[in-house]
């Protein structure tokens, strides 16, 4: 067995003495590093081959660690912990060479270090300029006239830009303490003054909206006071109804529940209102036929072209028309409109009849009239006498123009 042990020491890292006793070579020397006592030599050389691998698998692995940009500090503190334990390793193998790569490791730390301080940096300052953002997002919200704001909607952005504020706090890179403190308290600066106002605005609209409800209460318990009144008591709740409108606004599910008991007291005056109302045009359903009946009486006088006598027909009918008094209320606006096509029928004929007989227009057109006639005859005694044909057609134009003239104001 020592023959092959002296035989494999000359081609490995190790070899094993006649004890069983395993070393390795390291350096001009060599170094005890265990037995292996119930094996062979070569299982025992073996065994302590097998705990290198297990080291050069480790170094391996950081190797990739490193290459994938892994934390600086694991990596650092694993680089010395190998460093230590292959250093006094009972193991079999070139050891020299996995502290040798080790020290490369060292470089490659230090190097990764500086790479990963400049991302920290930069992420950092992009941290930096992200929440400076924030911040100046919501010192604008606070420097908006605050008394004019839609509060669903700036309530809603300053929240959003308090939980972007805590992610980057909770996910984002640490900032310097006395940047981020600055930065938090000008943040906490506008959301105070925000939220100050929020609180004072509602506040206020409270209190508007607690005298408005008051108001609305008082006006709501006048209108049921007049429901003994009945029908009679409409014209004073449209009074109410008036003041109501400028009694302003409470909120808007507050609003809608006055606005029903309002309602309500003045549905029932409405209601006996409709009663008589629905009396009254039965009573008056008899008129309606009777004006029905006059209306196609009088409708020839729309044929009639002289004024006396349609004024005279139309009078008689006005007359009887008067005497036969109301109509349904539905039937108010249709009714009137008949009567009122032949009033106009009539009014017609006589401005007509005026306008043809007023002494003054008359007078105007008799003047009109013979001047006209004298330049015509001006006219065609120089068409007579005109030298050229330019001349005649520039004549005989004026002459067309002047006779359409008298034919416009009549013979």
């Amino acid at each position: 067995m020592s023959s092959v042990s002296d035989t494999n020491a000359s081609k490995s890292w190790g070899r094993v003495d006649d004890t069983n006793t395993v070393y390795v070579r390291e350096g001009d020397g060599e170094r005890a590093v265990g037995q292996y006592p119930d094996g062979t030599a070569e299982q025992a050389l073996a065994y302590f081959e097998r705990k290198y691998s297990d080291l050069a698998g480790q170094v391996t692995l950081l190797e990739q660690r490193i290459k994938r940009g892994t934390s600086v500090s694991d990596v650092a503190s694993t680089v010395t912990r190998l460093r230590e334990q292959i250093a006094t390793a009972n193991a079999v193998g070139d050891l020299a060479s996995l502290i040798a790569r080790l020290d490369i490791l060292t470089g490659a730390v230090e190097e990764l270090s500086e790479h990963q301080r400049q991302e920290q940096e930069k992420a950092r300052a992009e941290a930096r300029e992200r929440r400076e953002s924030i911040v100046v997002e919501a010192e604008k919200l606070a420097a908006q006239d605050l008394s004019k704001v839609q509060w669903k909607l700036t309530s809603a952005q300053l929240d959003e830009l308090f939980t972007e504020w805590q992610t980057q706090q909770k996910t984002g890179p640490r900032l310097p303490k006395s940047e981020a403190d600055a930065l938090w308290k000008r943040f906490r600066s506008a959301r105070s003054h925000i939220e100050a106002a929020r609180r004072a605005f509602f506040a206020e609209l409270d209190a508007t909206n607690r005298e408005v409800r008051q108001r609305k209460e008082r006006l709501i318990e006048q209108a049921e006071a007049l429901a003994s009144r009945g029908a009679d008591g409409v014209p004073a709740y449209r009074d109410l109804l008036e003041s109501w409108k400028n009694s302003g606004r409470a909120g808007r599910k507050l609003d809608d529940q006055l606005w029903a008991r309002f309602k309500t007291a003045g549905d029932v005056l409405y209601g006996a209102k409709a009663q008589i109302d629905a009396q009254i045009d039965e009573e008056f359903g008899a008129n309606l036929t009777l004006k029905e009946v006059l209306l196609e009486e009088a409708d020839p006088i729309l044929k009639l072209t002289d004024h006396v006598e349609a004024r005279s027909a139309l009078s008689a009918i006005q007359r009887r028309w008067d005497d036969i008094g109301r109509v349904p209320r539905d039937a108010v606006r249709s009714i009137d409109a008949k009567i009122r096509k032949i009033e106009d029928h009539v009014r017609l004929l006589e401005e007509t009849h005026w306008k043809d007989n007023n002494p003054e227009t008359k007078a105007r057109a008799e003047g009109l009239r013979g001047q006209l006639e004298e330049s015509i005859t001006q006219l065609e005694v120089e068409i007579a006498t005109a030298t050229t044909p330019a001349k005649k057609s520039e004549l005989e134009k004026a002459l067309e123009t002047q006779k359409s003239w008298l034919s416009a104001i009549g013979n």
